[in-house]
């Protein structure tokens, strides 16, 4: 009788339908929550296209397609924005930006980490630049202007250098962790074979860190192509505006072009989408590079 017990408490089959019943759970969780994922990212991404293709008369349902599509609206927005002149001053900050990021950023933070350990003013200079992570820009935009319009830097070349700069906090936490998975042997190696610091930097450890070069670029160029506030706020000849600044144009004083306006943002949400879909493996690799020993 006590041997047919404890077979009964041994028996798997309960376990196995517990598994099966959680699995079951986990899978419904996931499919709702993928879902509503898909609904969240591209249903404002199909809005904004409906609108581009819509004329103003048929802005009754915004979700419904349009009977007739009106390409000519990319070709008035294209016009209206000056979009050439716009799209190269937008394309040129954003690519010195990426060129000088991945060259300075990624030099200060292998010096800061290399040395934090040893030296206290290297292990400060770490959590100095991290500790500007949490500091909002609307809290130093006054400041800023006052300083920026002193220097008389408020042009496409002084805020490509305020991009920069305000990038070196993210950089350098994403460069640090992924500094600190390279061997030291390699650099001593190299030191063994005559390189001097600059040629052990620029030799080995700057090759060895392509992935988050890659990764550092992806998110300049996000955040550098986007950004409306500090090209709001610092450049003020309008010839050196940029892509965002430039769908003011479609907003009147007593109305608004919605779909000369949803045209542009097409326009110019196109490079970044481009961009995040061939080279998203980059951004979650290097993301999460150095977060797991």
């Amino acid at each position: 009788m006590q041997a047919n017990i404890e077979v009964q408490n041994n028996d798997p089959k309960p376990r196995s339908k517990k598994r099966r019943k959680n699995k079951h759970i986990n899978w419904t969780l996931t499919s709702v929550l993928m879902v509503i994922a898909i609904f969240a990212i591209l249903g404002p991404i199909y809005i904004t296209i409906v609108v581009a293709l819509k004329d103003p008369s048929q802005m009754t349902n915004i979700l419904s397609f349009p009977k007739k599509i009106h390409l000519e609206n990319f070709v008035n927005a294209w016009n209206m924005t000056n979009f050439p002149q716009m799209f190269f001053n937008t394309l040129f900050i954003t690519v010195i930006n990426i060129i000088f990021t991945i060259f300075t950023n990624s030099m200060a933070a292998y010096v800061i980490t290399r040395y934090r350990m040893k030296n206290k003013f290297f292990n400060m200079m770490y959590y100095y630049f991290i500790s500007a992570m949490f500091i909002p820009f609307n809290v130093i935009m006054l400041p800023l202007v006052k300083e920026i319009s002193a220097f008389h830097m408020d042009n496409i070349i002084g805020i490509t250098f305020l991009y920069i700069v305000f990038g070196l906090p993210q950089n350098i936490f994403l460069y640090s962790g992924f500094v600190k998975e390279i061997p030291t042997a390699l650099e001593e190696a190299a030191i063994m074979d005559g390189a001097k610091p600059y040629q052990v930097f620029f030799k080995v450890i700057f090759p060895l860190m392509k992935p988050m070069h890659a990764t550092v670029a992806i998110l300049s160029f996000m955040w550098t192509w986007n950004d409306f506030l500090m090209p709001l706020v610092l450049l003020s000849d309008p010839h050196q505006q940029t892509l965002q600044l430039a769908q003011y144009v479609f907003q009147g004083q007593f109305a608004t072009q919605y779909n000369l306006a949803f045209a542009s943002y097409v326009l110019v949400l196109l490079p970044v989408l481009l961009m995040y879909v061939f080279f998203q493996k980059y951004i979650i690799a290097g993301v999460t590079s150095g977060s797991v020993k």
